[in-house]
């Protein structure tokens, strides 16, 4: 692949990347190494799925894709207990092979609770101030405004997990830009390379209201696993003025999940409405959408069926394996219908 066609592929559908030049230097090696690390938490939902299709471009691109399994972050920011936690991170894993991931899985124990990274740890701490910590955790913590100390060391533990994973990517949403501006910052104090920083947007609250997709938001979002008719039913709900193109999420869903993945997105619809149509780029969808020509109720329809038909090996996966969701139902999601 030329160079321009991978850069294409690392830069799209992206916010940002800090810095450009640092990214091309990136480019000249053969295999460099990218990761995106998860607090496995709750459900993965449709938020979740840009992160990876940004990871399985990085891989056509020629990166070797790393994620980490944040147990211990996920600990230390008070969102489970220790076994549940595990459990968690299989039902993960588990949804990103599904999607078709070749990554190495890596899960934080493994490395975080050594002597050397413990005392990295503390270094870092001395680098850091209590003001600094707090604002670089403050959209990542459930508890911002009143913050534990092991909330704090959160975003020191992230910033060296990129020297730990021997990266040369970190890859994040833009909520997580200012532990990476942290990273840039206080690595090279304890010797190490200043990361470079690609960003993914985040997806809005399906609900309209101005807020990211949650899991922790039932009304937001829907898992990625779940049933054809949940699916349809919460996109069909979704927040789509006729014409609104910036915080219109459905139109960000066809996007980033249909045009992102070099997709067309085809809309059945009765001959009186203009019958059937395909939109072959995301740039005719929204002229089409802002003159009114396609409507609201015909575009949910077809971006519902496009996710729909491109999670079927999600739902596959777990019908091989229902016990997978158990943990999810320890913290009040059901079991889709097509399990019971």
């Amino acid at each position: 692949m030329n160079p321009d066609k991978r850069k294409e592929l690392v830069l799209r559908n992206t916010e940002e990347v800090v810095t450009e030049e640092e990214l091309e230097e990136i480019l000249e090696k053969n295999t460099p190494r990218c990761y995106v690390g998860y607090e496995t938490s709750g459900p993965v939902h449709l938020g979740h799925w840009i992160s990876v299709r940004k990871m399985l471009d990085l891989q056509k691109a020629g990166f070797q894709p790393v994620i980490l399994w944040a147990d211990l972050h996920t600990y230390l920011n008070k969102k489970g207990e220790e076994e549940w936690i595990k459990a968690m991170t299989d039902y993960w894993q588990a949804t990103f092979e599904a999607l078709g991931l070749d990554a190495e899985y890596v899960h934080g124990r493994d490395y975080q609770e050594k002597t050397e990274y413990f005392h990295d740890i503390l270094e870092m701490a001395k680098e850091t101030t209590i003001n600094r910590g707090t604002r670089s955790m403050s959209e990542v913590a459930r508890d911002s405004e009143n913050p534990y100390i092991s909330q704090i060391i959160y975003p020191l533990m992230q910033a060296l997990d990129i020297e730990y994973l021997d990266l040369d990517l970190a890859v994040a949403g833009i909520d997580q830009r200012k532990i990476h501006m942290l990273a840039r910052e206080k690595l090279p104090k304890l010797g190490y390379s200043k990361p470079t920083c690609l960003h993914w947007p985040l997806l809005p609250s399906l609900s309209g209201e101005g807020d990211k997709m949650s899991s922790s938001k039932k009304e937001t979002m829907f898992p990625l696993h779940a049933d054809p008719s949940h699916i349809r039913d919460v996109i069909n709900g979704g927040y789509c003025p006729q014409g609104e193109i910036a915080d219109n999420p459905v139109i960000q869903i066809a996007k980033y999940h249909v045009f992102g993945s070099d997709e067309k997105l085809e809309i059945e619809r009765p001959e009186k409405y203009g019958g059937n149509v395909v939109f072959d780029s995301f740039e005719e969808l929204v002229e089409s959408f802002r003159e009114g020509d396609l409507h609201p109720a015909d575009l949910k329809t077809g971006v519902a069926d496009h996710v729909v038909d491109s999670l079927k090996p999600v739902r596959d996966r777990f019908k091989e394996e229902p016990e997978l969701l158990e943990p999810l139902e320890e913290i009040g999601h059901d079991l889709p219908e097509y399990l019971e």
